[in-house]
């Protein structure tokens, strides 16, 4: 009997790290390390240090090994997908700078007006690197800190993604992917590029940046001895190109060139995200127009106030997530973060239409509504931009898969059927961001295609649940109030 080997796949998120241990074979999920992250800020500022997602890294991969029981010459190759868009500043030694500015940090939203304006507006965005410049890209990040801390920007010799950060940590080496580059308004998704012009425009030297590889499946090297030692693995291990955590999902779930195409996922996590893999190039101004990790492209809208902002409510009610009841005529925006999708960066939480009767559990149920509001309005978008229309039967028939942790939750699930009036797939596969990433570990390691990998493990039973009917007269009144409130309440987009 031949022995076993095993691939890991990293998700390294906003507020932790996952290693997951996954057998190369089968696709069987044998343990999950983890680790937790730690997020700063006050107001609008959300920053870690990377080198605590370093030694989140090492401490997640340990717990994982031990987990697993499996030697550690089991292990065959190794991917990172990391939160998207934070901007990561480094010395000439590779050490940070300063903290990195997280995707959900919105002190940047003014420079990323400036720069939409600066190169003709958003469609001249939109034509070169298929997204608008708002305050999550990496970009307004960049601009951000040109404007706010010189001397730490004059000081920077390289800049990287949180993913790339830690690939480099592995290999030695300063990679990253197209579908991860896609998402710092520096990158072409036009050309498969950077945009000469567009560094330009930044003040940025294509000499800071890492070199862009085919795809995520890509080998970015070996492990290094260094790291191999930091993290109890055998060094020379395969360690893939890795990419952004929304393209590893998408692996994960097969979606790309050699598995589904075409077919819309909602993730319910710290941010709410739709999403679809296409071989259409999107260059819509409502959507972030990314690059995929296998090639394709992955159109995606993305809200920043999702299940942590719910979750919130919930805390300020003295009520348990799952204690909510239809909103009845309340409604409540609970943009406690500002907001992404629409762009109101400098939004706060909104809450109308109370009557002596409304309950607590109205209340809570309003938030859920709002948050599942917000995200499923982009839907019709991203149908278009795959080139679809969303009018067409099939096309509304389409599944709508639900991932992240809401998709674990009663009340989230019900919610999303409810005002989609779609059928719902609820994927048996767990972790699906570390699992898109154990399938680009092992194809690093075999040459295979990730997402062909993917559908074969073909791991988990799927729950699906058929269509309810819509909810229009609460979508029409959620829809009503964003309206309205946008510009003289939610602060009008800018």
């Amino acid at each position: 009997m031949a022995p076993r080997t095993v691939v890991i796949g990293v998700d390294s998120s906003t507020q932790s790290t996952k290693a997951a241990f996954v057998d190369a074979a089968t696709g069987r999920l044998l343990a999950v390390g983890r680790a937790p992250h730690v997020v700063t800020g006050e107001g609008g500022a959300r920053e870690s240090d990377p080198e605590v997602w370093w030694q989140a890294l090492g401490t997640a991969v340990a717990a994982g090994l031990k987990e697993a029981g499996v030697p550690a010459s089991a292990v065959t190759g190794i991917a990172v997908a990391g939160q998207q868009h934070g901007l990561v500043v480094l010395d000439r030694a590779g050490r940070p700078l300063r903290p990195a500015l997280l995707w959900n940090d919105t002190r940047s939203a003014p420079q990323a007006a400036a720069l939409t304006e600066a190169l003709g507006g958003p469609d001249a965005w939109t034509a070169r690197t298929g997204s608008v410049p708002v305050a999550a890209m990496t970009a307004s990040k960049w601009q951000w800190l040109r404007e706010n801390e010189p001397e730490t920007a004059a000081a920077t010799a390289a800049i990287r993604l949180p993913h790339d950060f830690l690939t480099e940590r592995l290999t030695g080496t300063a990679v990253t992917d197209p579908g991860d580059a896609s998402g710092t308004c520096w990158y072409s998704t036009a050309t498969g590029t950077y945009d000469s012009e567009l560094l330009e425009l930044l003040g940025l030297e294509a000499a800071l940046l890492p070199e862009v590889a085919t795809t995520g499946a890509a080998p970015a090297g070996s492990l290094t001895e260094e790291a191999a030692q930091a993290l109890g693995l055998p060094a020379g291990i395969a360690v893939a190109a890795g990419t952004g955590d929304n393209m590893s999902a998408a692996v994960g779930l097969g979606l790309g060139g050699a598995g589904l195409l075409d077919h819309p996922v909602l993730s319910l996590g710290t941010s709410g995200t739709v999403f679809a893999s296409s071989q259409a190039r999107p260059a819509s101004a409502a959507l972030s127009g990314f690059a995929a990790a296998d090639g394709t492209y992955l159109p995606l809208a993305c809200t920043l106030n999702c299940t942590l902002a719910v979750d919130k409510v919930a805390a300020l009610l003295g009520l348990d997530r799952n204690d909510a009841a239809p909103g009845g005529q309340t409604v409540l925006l609970p943009y406690l973060d500002g907001e992404r999708t629409p762009d109101l960066p400098t939004a706060s939480g909104l809450l109308t239409g109370l009557r002596h009767d409304t309950t607590p559990q109205q209340i809570l149920g309003a938030a859920y509504e709002g948050a599942v509001v917000t995200v499923l309005r982009a839907l019709d978008e991203l149908l278009r931009a795959c080139g679809l229309d969303p009018a067409d039967p099939e096309v509304a028939a389409r599944p709508l898969r639900l991932i992240g942790g809401g998709a674990q939750g009663h009340v989230w699930v019900e919610t999303v059927r409810r005002l989609s009036g779609r059928p719902v797939i609820v994927p048996g596969s767990g972790e699906l961001v570390a699992l898109g990433a154990a399938a680009l570990a092992m194809a690093a390691a075999t040459g295979e295609d990730p997402v062909a990998i993917a559908t074969a493990w073909n791991t988990g039973d799927d729950t699906r649940l058929p269509a309810v009917d819509r909810d229009m007269e609460t979508w029409e009144r959620v829809v009503s109030v964003l309206e309205r409130a946008a510009e003289p309440l939610l602060g009008g987009g800018k």
